[in-house]
């Protein structure tokens, strides 16, 4: 009987220690002071043509690592190069309608000019002997009236074209006017803005990566054809590594802008960081009639930066933030 209740009382012992114990765990193994729960940033992009047609190669698949720059897919550029080599050649023509303008008339056209005029002047000075003649003629009634007429009518045709060939002389000696230069000269630009329009839209067909980072999501497949801004690809941007938290209010004085803090994973690895933003608003306001229950549950939004961080760090993995370490 003796040993019965010594029993009982090593089991009821060892009962009470145990929930102290548990009691003591539950207190002492409670998250310490100044530590903050966050998540590393999702930093992800769409890639999309900004351009339209059929997708003839994707050169990325899920996981592989891509660089600034590098061609991820292409579209077929046949009507896009057509299009650049037309405004190339309407290019190409309004440039040398210019230079033509800039150069003047040249020296061989003028003499044509004055050949011209001066062969205008022998017929001019025949046509009027001729008329003179039949002039004579008629008043003697010694030839007919129409013969006089038709000597009439060549004198007035020949100093007729005599005047239009002199003026075609003193253009081409004068040369092209300052409006036709001018209308050239913006006619060159317009198709000189063509050519760069047109290569523009070519060199859309290359979808590069708009920085250093991972494909995550192959979207579509080649052969499918795409409108601009249909996603093709989508990627995990590299580089700098920020957390997202939030901070309760009694804590701010603990997280002003610039200060280090402490930075651990689940898998046990800690990383220095330094806080990069503070938001200047609360992400909750409290009602009218506040109390001091109320303003502590104010917190704000916390962005701390990774100084060196490595790979493992991944985006969207919740981490411990412990501020004023």
């Amino acid at each position: 009987m003796a040993v019965k209740r010594v029993a009982l009382a090593v089991l009821a012992l060892g009962a009470v220690s145990g929930i102290v114990w548990l009691a003591v765990q539950r207190v002492t193994g409670g998250a310490p002071p100044g530590t903050l729960y966050g998540n590393v940033e999702i930093r992800q992009v769409d890639l999309a043509f900004n351009a339209e047609g059929r997708v003839t190669g994707m050169a990325r698949r899920e996981g592989d690592a891509v660089h600034t720059g590098d061609v991820v897919a292409e579209l077929d550029a046949v009507s896009y190069r057509n299009l650049h080599d037309l405004a190339l050649a309407r290019r190409d023509q309004a440039r040398a309608n210019l230079a033509l303008l800039l150069a003047g008339t040249r020296v061989e056209d003028i003499d044509q000019a004055r050949a011209r005029v001066a062969s205008a002047e022998a017929t001019v000075t025949h046509a009027e002997a001729l008329f003179a003649r039949q002039a004579d003629l008629v008043k003697r009634n010694a030839t007919s009236r129409q013969d006089y007429d038709d000597a009439r009518l060549g004198l007035d045709a020949g100093r007729a074209q005599l005047a239009q060939l002199r003026a075609a002389l003193a253009e081409a000696v004068a040369g092209p006017r300052a409006e036709d230069i001018d209308a050239a000269r913006a006619a060159l630009r317009a198709s000189e803005a063509s050519v760069a329009l047109a290569a523009e839209a070519l060199s859309r067909t290359h979808l590069l990566a708009p920085a250093d980072g991972v494909v995550m999501t192959r979207v579509i497949e080649p052969g499918t054809v795409v409108l601009p801004s249909a996603p093709v690809y989508s990627m995990a941007i590299a580089g700098e590594v920020w957390v997202r938290a939030f901070v309760p209010e009694p804590l701010l004085g603990e997280a002003a802008p610039g200060r280090a803090v402490r930075v651990r994973t689940d898998g046990g690895h800690d990383y220095t960081g330094r806080v990069g933003y503070l938001s200047p608003v609360a992400e909750f306001t409290p009602k009218t009639v506040e109390t001091p229950e109320l303003r502590t549950q104010l917190v704000y939004r916390l962005r701390i930066r990774i100084e060196a961080p490595d790979d493992g760090l991944r985006q969207g993995m919740p981490v411990t933030i412990a501020l004023g370490s």
